[in-house]
């Protein structure tokens, strides 16, 4: 049978043959750092500590630096000679020369002094690869249209990815001099000096909690923790509605915008609470519809006041840390955000899609833990993240919450720069009203009730937040009102009995 060549002129008319894009790369930049490197092995040190084989395009000079790097870890020399019997019986080297293809990338090299250079070219090359795949995968995915993946769940995954790529792309970090770290602490302190508040940090607007932290510091996380009812909700909106108003009057000078992420509440119940708190009508009354006339004027006044305030709530639920992370972010490029609250951590997704078992969420819970730590210092805002603490408190004669209360305490406590117990006694000496009992005499039921009556005079409209831990101050307990009416929180006046001051 005769065969000819086809002629693809019919088929293509005019129109020239198509072009193949090959990846972004650069063999030359390759062949000049390993050459380099096998010249002098301290040129390693240059690019060792965040180039990788992986990010070789070409598969026998990913080989060579694999080779390379293992024989400097090990304190040994790389060159030619002594990385000849690794390669002698090497397939993909032999076709370029085999082990004399080492000697030539030496003997090629003029100076050694561009070895950064050629790391960043090599680098540069491979995430535009690795962009190149996630958006080639992002293509494909939402083309498959899977049932049991919304395309939400598809854009997580790539933010995710790109976050990733992000993450392990940044070769900037490298030491920096303790003088510039100085004059940033005394640009700090001389902030502090400067604002009405005199602390270095976000102001939570609450004078004897800012005195023991010194502010919400910008990087920390704090982890604000307390069993149900204790109020740790509403002083979490408290300190984060505070920060913003500070924020707003003082023109940015004090206190952050906030972002609060509600996993719990909606946005409109989180409002509402403010709303009751800023009108002062109670909460209780306006969830019964049991208002006034004469109230509607202070919420249209309240209302007016509350919506020039930077602050933000996103009330998705289940939310993973992923898309806390990505969302916080696109908040800090918008409007300068300066604080995250989270309420509250256990409703959060780690990034994973594991099954939760109790070693599983253990695992999921440190995951999430270090996300937020992670955000915190990407941002350089302080993170609350509100927590629940296992019932083991309410087991004890003592309540007083303690570090080993919290759930999955080791990866919170571990990971917390401040880690904060809210503490109400009146909530529990009013479940423990004395009974008499069958042999007690009237009298000294009587005593055993008046000593219980004047301890709950005592602790009445008053809540501890106990510090457990604190990673740059002391540790300690700081007393505050608390009206449950409005679910304020507010500095107590000691100075008068029961009497609150604003």
């Amino acid at each position: 049978m005769d065969t000819k060549l086809i002629d693809p002129t019919p088929f293509l008319g005019d129109r020239p043959l198509p072009s193949y894009r090959t990846p972004p790369h650069n063999i030359e930049a390759e062949q000049a750092l390993l050459g380099a490197i096998l010249v002098n092995n301290k040129a390693f040190e240059k690019v060792g500590e965040y180039l990788r084989p992986e990010h070789f395009f070409d598969p026998a000079n990913a080989r060579i630096f694999a080779a390379v790097h293992k024989m400097v870890d090990r304190g040994q020399v790389a060159n030619p000679l002594t990385l000849k019997a690794y390669f002698e019986q090497d397939e993909d080297l032999a076709q370029i020369g085999g082990a004399d293809y080492l000697a030539r990338l030496a003997a090629a090299i003029v100076t050694v002094q561009n070895v950064e250079d050629y790391g960043r070219i090599i680098h540069d090359c491979y995430l535009r690869r690795s962009l190149i795949e996630v958006g080639e995968d992002m293509v494909n995915t939402a083309y498959q249209h899977d049932i049991d993946v919304a395309a939400t769940d598809q854009i997580e995954e790539a933010e995710k990815r790109l976050f990733d790529l992000a993450s392990t792309g940044d070769i900037k970090g490298d030491f920096i001099p303790f003088e510039r770290a100085l004059k940033a602490a005394i640009d700090s302190a001389e902030a502090a000096f400067k604002r009405s508040s005199h602390v270095t940090g976000v102001t939570s607007g609450l004078r004897d909690l800012d005195s023991k932290l010194g502010g919400l510091h910008p990087s920390d996380l704090l982890i604000l923790a307390g069993r149900p009812s204790m109020g740790k909700t509403a002083l979490a909106t408290n300190i984060a509605f505070n920060a913003a108003k500070a924020y707003m009057t003082s023109g940015g000078k004090e206190g952050a915008a906030v972002g609060f992420f509600s996993l719990e509440m909606s946005a409109e119940q989180l409002a509402m609470r403010i709303l009751a708190d800023q009108a002062e009508v109670s909460g209780d009354k306006i969830r019964r519809g049991e208002i006034a006339a004469s109230d509607f004027p202070k919420f249209v006044e309240a209302s007016q006041y509350l919506s020039r305030v930077p602050f933000f709530v996103d009330d998705t639920p289940a939310l993973s840390i992923t898309a806390v992370r990505t969302r916080a972010r696109r908040l800090k490029r918008t409007h300068n955000l300066g604080l995250v609250v989270v309420d509250y951590l256990q409703l959060l997704r780690g990034g994973g899609t594991s099954s939760r078992g109790e070693q599983n969420r253990v695992q999921e819970i440190s995951e999430i833990t270090r996300g937020l730590k992670a955000i915190a210092k990407e941002l350089h805002v302080p993170v609350i993240a509100l927590s629940q603490l296992s019932r083991s408190v309410e087991n004890r004669e003592d309540k007083r919450p303690q570090l080993s209360d919290l759930r999955e305490s080791g990866s919170i406590e571990q990971d917390a720069d401040v880690v904060m117990f809210v503490f109400r006694e009146q909530y529990y000496l009013e479940r423990a009203e004395p009974g008499r009992r069958p042999d007690e005499s009237e009298e000294k039921y009587n005593d055993r009730y008046q000593r219980w009556q004047e301890r709950l005079a005592q602790v009445h409209n008053t809540a501890d937040v106990i510090i457990g831990k604190q990673r740059h101050g002391p540790v300690g307990t700081v007393r505050l009102f608390f009206d449950g009416n409005f679910t304020r929180f507010g500095d107590l006046d000691t100075t008068h009995h029961g009497g609150y001051d604003e």
